[in-house]
């Protein structure tokens, strides 16, 4: 008998989202049940603030690991699996490990490793978005240069939408995303309040910096080290290509 081989991608993402959907319920019950205040000694010691934090960062991690089912399924943009791999283990890093587990806290740059990984992970997103519109619309070629700044530019957006919403999150909710506040509490003032947004948006580009400078390499000399990483199109085929190809699936035709 012929064994099955086992589909690892689906595996793992189910893995991943139920490590976010595992601790929803007791997220709840400890926010019903904990308050705010905490004695000024007991750093260990979590505040309800901290549990909606991490419930509502489970929740869009459930939500961001249905994000590319959603655009093979609406827009027929296949994400490789090399991407996909990376993407998923970041969300495990920054929500589980990062929130969950107190990896922010138990390791000092911890946060900054994901915020770096996170700017070139998106520069290779950005280089990709370019070459499906070059791929589109071949009367217009973009020049490697441009590609990167855009690439660029996409991850440093993306990077300052982030700390946006970080400052959303601990304006509305009393988070502390934007670790203006020690563990226990107390407020930091002047450059320390906000240095971990700085550092957050400086390693971004660092990252980022990172991607556009090997997505510049790759195109100028044809390597092909970005192929890996590019999105896919499944096109339809119109009634003469099926004719012309023999075949009857209306994604058939990768592009």
């Amino acid at each position: 008998m012929q064994k099955t081989k086992r589909n690892w991608k689906k595996i793992i993402s189910t893995i991943i989202f139920a490590s976010f959907g595992a601790p929803i319920i007791y997220l709840i019950f400890k926010i019903a049940t904990t308050t705010n205040y905490i004695m000024p000694n007991d750093d260990d010691v979590r505040v309800r603030s901290d549990y909606v934090l991490m419930l509502f960062q489970c929740i869009l991690g459930m939500v961001a690991m249905c994000i590319p089912s959603f655009l093979r399924k609406k827009f027929k943009i296949e994400v490789p699996n090399n991407m996909y791999y990376f993407y998923i283990i970041f969300l495990y890093a920054a929500i589980f490990l990062g929130e969950i587990q107190d990896f922010y806290y138990r390791f000092k740059y911890w946060d900054l490793i994901l915020h770096t990984f996170s700017g070139t992970m998106i520069g290779f997103l950005g280089f990709s978005m370019v070459d499906i519109l070059n791929r589109e619309n071949e009367n217009v070629q973009l020049n490697a240069f441009f590609v990167a700044f855009f690439a660029f530019c996409f991850a440093m957006t993306l990077g300052g939408i982030w700390e946006i919403y970080e400052f959303a999150s601990d304006s509305i909710l009393g988070t502390n995303m934007q670790k203006f506040a020690l563990k226990n509490g107390i407020e930091l003032t002047g450059q320390a309040a906000v240095a971990d947004t700085m550092e957050d948006i400086i390693v971004d580009g660092i990252g980022a910096l990172v991607a556009s400078t090997i997505g510049y390499i790759s195109m100028k000399y044809d390597f092909t080290f970005l192929n890996s990483l590019k999105l896919k199109i499944h096109k339809k085929q119109n009634p003469e290509e099926k004719k012309k190809m023999g075949g009857t699936d209306e994604t058939a035709h990768l592009k």
